[in-house]
This record gives structure tokens, C-alpha cells and sequence, in this order.
């Protein structure tokens, strides 16, 4: 399971079209990767319009935003049509870039098991090393505090 002081794990995502990922290519810049389970569900429309919301504010402050699911690119795109989403999505379709995080994690719900993402956001400074971690996140006001985490980096050269 990855902590702060990490260096940020060398993998690679598909992105919506279809080009590949990885959070090593935001070298240089402030980089933040949310995790979140299944695309078009409340509480994860909610966190994609909340960061959404705050995507010029975190452009003012040189930091890259992308969420990470297991859905693939066509449910990507329909999910950011429908709610006009302002962050970039890529897919994690076998799971391993989970793996990588520490994100896919047995949860449970009305007694049953099931492996499943867990929503957690990493915080990435321009050296590439993890500078914050919010694991089991809650969605309200998780956005903006990420954000003020944000403003709180310099970027490399800064």
C-alpha cells in the first residue's frame, strides 16, 4: 500500500481516447489521481463534478486531475457527456494500476464480500513522490480540501 514519501508507481493507464498514461509523464508538475468505482453512480457523479468544478482552480495552481476506474473508455465518454465533465478519465481495466495504489480492496456491504476500488486520492508532487493520501474517501468538501492541499506545493521551479 502506497504512503506518503512514495515515489509514485510507473504504470500505465488507458485514457479516453485511448492513448496511454502515466503519472511518471507529469513529472515536473503536481499531479492528482482519484480512484473511484464504477462511473454514472451518485457519490462518484459527485466527486466528478466537484473536482470538475474546481478544474480551473487546480490548473491555477499547475496540477494535472485525473479519475480512475475499472469502466472502460466508451462508458468514460458517456458518463462525461452526460454531466459535461471537466476532468479527465482513464481506465484500469485489469486492475492493476489498482493493485499498484493499494486501491482494489475486499469491501463489504449488507454482509457480502466483494473485491472492489476503493475511493482514495494521491496527491503527487512535481518530483513524483506522493505528497498526500486520502483513503476511504467521503465526498463532500473532498475536492476542495485536495485543492488546498494542492495550493500548498510548489511546482518544480516555482
Amino acid at each position: 500500500m502506497l504512503s506518503e514519501g512514495d515515489p509514485v508507481p510507473d504504470v500505465k493507464l488507458a485514457g479516453m481516447n485511448g492513448q496511454l498514461i502515466s503519472p511518471t509523464d507529469f513529472r515536473g508538475q503536481k499531479l492528482v489521481i482519484y480512484f473511484y468505482p464504477k462511473d454514472d453512480t451518485s457519490g462518484c457523479t459527485r466527486e466528478a463534478q466537484d473536482f470538475s468544478a474546481l478544474a480551473a482552480e487546480f490548473e491555477k495552481t499547475g496540477t494535472w486531475i485525473f479519475g480512475v476506474s475499472k469502466d472502460d473508455a466508451k462508458k468514460h465518454q458517456k458518463f462525461t457527456d452526460k454531466y459535461d465533465l471537466k476532468v479527465p478519465l482513464a481506465t484500469d481495466p485489469d486492475g492493476s494500476v489498482c493493485d499498484a495504489f493499494g486501491t482494489w480492496i475486499e469491501k463489504s456491504m449488507y454482509g457480502r464480500k466483494y473485491m472492489g476500488i476503493e475511493r482514495a486520492t494521491f496527491l503527487i508532487g512535481a518530483d513524483g513522490t506522493i505528497e498526500r493520501v486520502w483513503r476511504n474517501v467521503k465526498v463532500p468538501g473532498h475536492a476542495q480540501d485536495v485543492l488546498e492541499a494542492a495550493r500548498g506545493l510548489k511546482v518544480r521551479g516555482s
